[in-house]
């Protein structure tokens, strides 16, 4: 078995490779029975693989680790030893699409950097399998796009990792603004970061899909959407910045702030950053303020307003497996995603409009 890491699968990438994402020899998987549990392989076997999901998958009831795609042998015999990995269940980059004839494998978790989303949901989804994707969904929203055309051309479900939208205290808040149990909502701030001090993992690359937008920055989007219960109709304003230039290179973002509009006027001004830690979301209604106070984190959020706190409690990864185990849920009752493609689309298109901002200095229609 040949193992090529995903640096190097990054770049040999070429219009050549690409064209096998449509390949026409792939064969479809397919089983007509019932499963009580829904086989997963992680594509990618970095840290949020090892210390979250692998670890969450031990815990899940409706779906369990059957599978893994990685490019170095030492991890995959590890893997393999660790958890019990068949050997007809362990897959390279290059033989992937041989996934297609395992019964055993029903969804594909891709867990890669950005700039290899695309490519890998299109090959899971050619290949039969239904496909998670850990956020941000993809690089660009074309990318995006093409991921949700694969999926459903191939009649496959597809779901992004937004671990909160699974999480009770994140529905909570959801759930007073949208019944609008305060009123109307009529600003909104939040802020998500932390101290990024590796320097050369994908996020310190722009071509890898880095920068703090792609990464962090989507939690303040989504903090900013689920917050007013609303989409943004235009960016006012957005400004990056970087105080490490030698590691964000090239006007990589290192930090950035936006003013998001909603209709009926209300601003959202959110805050993301690699320079320091910082998580909060504040929702100011016309009947009192909602506070969440850390809004984003493995070991949950915790709430107030006036009418009262909130703060369900949990051990890490339960978020993990809870979203895990509502999407496989999902999948074998067949009904919709709770985050399906479309709500990663959107985010990324924010994105795009922010990053457009604040080249243009201008304001951004959405």
């Amino acid at each position: 078995m040949t193992f090529i890491s995903r640096r190097d699968v990054l770049k040999s990438l070429t219009l050549g490779g690409a064209a096998t994402l449509f390949s026409p020899h792939v064969l479809l998987s397919a089983t007509s029975r019932q499963k009580e549990r829904l086989g997963v392989a992680l594509v990618g076997l970095g840290y949020y693989s090892t210390d979250l999901l692998a670890p969450a998958l031990q815990q899940t009831k409706n779906c369990y680790l059957a599978g893994i795609v990685t490019g170095t042998p030492a991890k995959a015999e590890a893997w393999k030893q660790k958890y019990n990995i068949p050997d007809k269940n362990i897959y390279t980059y290059q033989n992937f699409d041989q996934i297609a004839n395992n019964p055993d494998i029903d969804v594909v978790y891709v867990v890669l950097p950005p700039s290899m989303h695309r490519e890998f949901v299109i090959r899971a989804a050619n290949a039969g399998k239904h496909v998670w994707c850990e956020k941000p969904m993809a690089v660009y929203a074309r990318e995006c796009q093409d991921m949700i055309d694969a999926c459903r051309k191939n009649k496959r479900s597809l779901a992004i990792g937004y671990r909160l939208q699974h999480e009770p205290n994140t529905q909570e808040f959801r759930r007073i603004v949208n019944q609008k149990l305060l009123g109307k909502v009529q600003k909104l701030n939040s802020a998500a970061g932390y101290r990024e001090n590796r320097t050369n993992h994908w996020k310190q690359s722009k071509e890898m899909g880095g920068g703090v937008m792609h990464d962090m920055g989507v939690y303040s989007i989504q903090s900013a959407r689920l917050g007013t219960g609303m989409e943004p109709i235009a960016i006012v304003s957005a400004k990056t910045s970087t105080t490490r230039p030698e590691i964000y290179r090239n006007g990589l973002a290192e930090t950035c702030v936006a003013t998001l509009e909603f209709p009926g006027g209300v601003l959202a001004d959110i805050e993301t950053t690699f320079g320091r830690s910082v998580n909060f979301l504040h929702i100011n209604c016309e009947k009192g303020d909602i506070k969440v106070e850390p809004y984003q984190g493995y070991a949950g959020q915790k709430g107030s307003s006036p009418l009262g706190e909130f703060h369900h409690q949990y051990q890490v990864p339960w978020q993990q497996a809870n979203q895990m185990d509502n999407d496989a849920m999902s999948i074998m009752q067949n009904k919709p995603m709770r985050a399906p493609g479309e709500e990663g689309l959107r985010d990324i298109r924010i994105v795009e409009a922010i990053y457009k901002a604040a080249d243009s200095g201008k304001r951004v229609i959405l």
